[in-house]
């Protein structure tokens, strides 16, 4: 009999921790190979973890809601012990405070400086440091002077709590005055079990709903997103007449001969893929002074799951992918969103977001950036409109299948004559389409 280690699986290349979200297995059980042992939570996927052996579980070593590192050992199994009693309780050696059951938001860390840093700095700060920061009162002039043990000089939770713990004792004093305000976090992002309503709804007419982990993290990245860069938004409008009759008459030849159904997102990916080489400065994220320009084109698309909630899967290297290409995989990325089949790794790396609010009925939005991103394209539904058209033969009116588009961007990165520049040049390219273009 030996016993088998099960580690936390690296889940993606920014990945450095993740919540457990569900043991499937207590000590005692049996376990096959590859037979699902605990669920896992990194940014908004949800994964399953099979374990690696046959046998017994021997030994847990972490709770539920508990962040553990990559590559840590969460979980023993006794591999020569199929079918042999083990202890009843489950045993939970790890003597670490329990964490805060914030899910952390697994963005690409950013390179940053050990030297103290100042208020406008751009240190990445999961959630659940934020939430410790914000119930120990610690500001962020403290917060950004804490040196980071983790990937790039990140500030871990091991780092916040050593923090507080020997300012609590009085071995380290405090690198700002008292004057400065503590860290304010939305109480979206706060566990329930931490929060205080700030308001007493005893005897009124309300429902209380409780967000889930999914939501706490997209209000966490979106008010985080509005902190970090200054939004400046142009619209636009084109004459896709020519798009949706090349659809209508060629989604059945489409179909046929590819097995897959052809919507209107491919064809806007490809719009903005064209626009992005002609305007390469739209694919870039900012690190510190320097900005980081993407020669992969990764598109990210907004998707919606049943729950109502949002969320990204990439198209990687978007550029090498024709028509067809392209509408594959935005139809297998779609599906599996909608089946909670994402892997990490499909919601990582994206250089450019484009959501479509016309799905939903709205003419035109005003997104917010998808950070690190420094731009997020939305395209309105499409409606009919008499429009004026110049011809040979002068001035007509008639009814065009107009969309608005807009374009929010990071003013710190994105000057308005780039901006528009930009989004102009995807409603021309919707406007270029041809319409006889083969199948």
């Amino acid at each position: 009999m030996s016993l088998v280690d099960l580690v936390m699986p690296k889940m993606g290349e920014s990945i450095m921790e993740a919540t457990i979200l569900k043991w499937h297995k207590k000590v005692g059980d049996s376990v096959k190979m590859d037979e699902t042992v605990l669920e896992i939570a990194t940014d908004k996927v949800d994964s399953e973890v099979p374990s690696t052996a046959e046998g017994v579980i021997a030994e847990i070593l972490f709770k539920e809601n508990d962040v553990v590192p990559v590559g840590t050992v969460i979980v023993r199994v006794n591999s020569g012990a199929a079918g042999v009693s083990a202890p009843a309780a489950a045993v939970v050696t790890a003597s670490a405070p329990a964490p805060i059951p914030t899910p952390v938001v697994a963005a690409a860390p950013t390179a940053v400086p050990q030297a103290t840093a100042t208020s406008g700095s751009n240190k990445f700060y999961s959630p659940l440091v934020l939430n410790i920061a914000s119930s120990e009162g610690v500001s962020m002039s403290e917060l950004e002077n804490i040196p980071g043990s983790g990937n790039e000089g990140r500030v871990t939770k091991k780092d916040i709590l050593n923090y507080v713990a020997a300012r609590k004792s009085g071995t380290m004093q405090a690198p700002v005055a008292a004057t400065q305000a503590p860290i304010s976090t939305p109480t979206t992002t706060a566990p329930a079990s931490a929060a205080t309503p700030t308001t007493n709804y005893s005897g009124a007419n309300v429902e209380i709903i409780e967000m889930d982990r999914m939501r706490k993290m997209i209000a966490d990245h979106m008010v985080r997103s509005k902190a970090t860069s200054p939004h400046v938004t142009s619209f636009t409008e084109a004459d896709v007449t020519n798009i949706v009759n090349w659809r209508n008459k060629a989604k059945s030849i489409f179909e046929k001969k590819y097995k897959e159904k052809i919507t209107f997102t491919p064809i806007f990916i490809e719009a903005v893929v064209n626009a992005i080489k002609k305007y390469p400065m739209i694919n870039c994220s900012l690190d510190g002074n320097n900005i980081i320009v993407k020669k992969d084109i990764n598109i990210g698309m907004a998707a919606a799951l049943p729950t109502g909630n949002l969320i990204v899967p990439v198209i990687k290297n978007a550029d090498t992918k024709n028509l067809f290409g392209l509408t594959k995989e935005v139809n297998l990325l779609a599906n599996n969103a909608r089946n909670n089949k994402l892997k990490p790794d499909d919601t990582q790396g994206g250089t450019f977001t484009l959501t479509n609010v016309g799905t939903f009925g709205s003419l035109m939005g005003t997104p917010i950036i998808n950070q690190p991103q420094v731009a997020i394209l939305a395209v309105g539904s499409i409606k009919k409109r008499p429009m004026v058209l110049e011809t040979e033969h002068g001035d007509v009116i008639a009814i065009r299948h107009m969309m608005y588009l807009s374009l929010s961007y990071d003013h710190r990165v994105v000057d308005g004559s780039l901006g528009a520049s930009f989004l102009t040049e995807v409603a021309n390219e919707l406007e270029r389409f041809d319409g006889n273009r083969e199948i």
